[in-house]
C-alpha cells in the first residue's frame, strides 16, 4: 500500500500554530487516522485490498482496489469510520481524563463532518451507493453531484455567519478545503460525462 501526503498540510499546521489552534487539529488528525484504520480493517474483512493511504490537510483517506467492491461493501466501509468515532466518544464519556471533553468533541465532530452527504465524504459515498442500489438507472453520479453542490452552498452560507460571529479561522479553512474537494469532484464528474458522450457517439456511428 502506497502512502501519499499532501504538502498543503504543512502550511495548515503553520497557520494553526500561529493562531493557537494546533491542539484541536492534532487531536482531530489522530482520530481521523483511527477513523481511517476502521475503514481499512472493514475493507480487509470484506476481502478488499488497500491501494493507497492519502494524508490530506483535513483528513486521511484510503483507496481500495475495485475488485469485489460492491455498493453494499461501499456502504459498510463508509459507515465504519464514523461509527468508530461515535464509539470512541461514548467510551470517553465514561473515562475521566484531562482531555476528555476535547476527545469527545473531536470524535463527534469527525463523525458528523464525515456523514455530511457530500461526495467524496463518507456520507456522500453512502448516499451514492444507496442511490445506485435503488435507482438501477446509472444516475447516481448525476444525483450525488447535484446534492453535493447544493449542500456546499448551504454550508458556506451558514459557515460565513458562524465565522463572522466566532472569528474561527479553523472553520474557514475547513470550508475552503471542502470546496477544493467538491470542485475536484465536479471536474472529475464533467470529464466522466464527456468520455461517456464520446463513447456513446462512437457506438452510434
Amino acid at each position: 500500500m502506497r502512502i501519499k501526503i499532501n504538502i498543503q498540510i504543512f502550511a495548515i499546521i503553520i497557520i494553526l500554530i500561529l493562531t493557537k489552534q494546533i491542539e484541536i487539529y492534532a487531536w482531530l488528525m489522530l482520530f481521523a487516522l483511527i477513523h481511517e484504520i476502521a475503514h481499512m480493517i472493514t475493507g480487509i474483512v470484506l476481502k478488499l485490498r488497500p491501494r493507497m493511504l492519502k494524508i490530506e490537510p483535513f483528513g486521511i483517506g484510503i483507496i481500495f482496489e475495485g475488485f469485489k467492491n460492491t455498493e453494499k461493501n461501499k456502504i459498510l466501509i463508509a459507515l465504519a469510520g464514523p461509527m468508530t468515532n461515535i464509539l470512541i466518544a461514548v467510551l470517553f464519556s465514561f473515562i475521566k481524563t484531562r482531555a476528555q471533553t476535547l476527545i469527545i468533541n473531536s470524535n463527534i465532530l469527525l463523525a458528523i463532518f464525515n456523514l455530511i452527504p457530500i461526495y467524496p465524504l463518507d456520507g456522500g459515498r453512502i448516499l451514492k451507493a444507496i442511490i445506485a442500489i435503488n435507482s438501477k438507472t446509472g444516475k447516481e453520479d448525476d444525483i450525488s453531484n447535484k446534492i453535493s453542490n447544493i449542500l456546499m452552498i448551504l454550508l458556506t452560507a451558514i459557515s460565513s455567519i458562524l465565522i463572522l460571529i466566532y472569528k474561527n479561522i479553523g472553520l474557514l479553512l475547513i470550508i475552503a478545503y471542502l470546496w477544493i474537494i467538491v470542485i475536484k469532484e465536479n471536474n472529475r464528474y464533467v470529464l466522466k460525462k464527456r468520455i461517456s458522450k464520446l463513447i456513446e457517439k462512437e457506438k452510434n456511428t
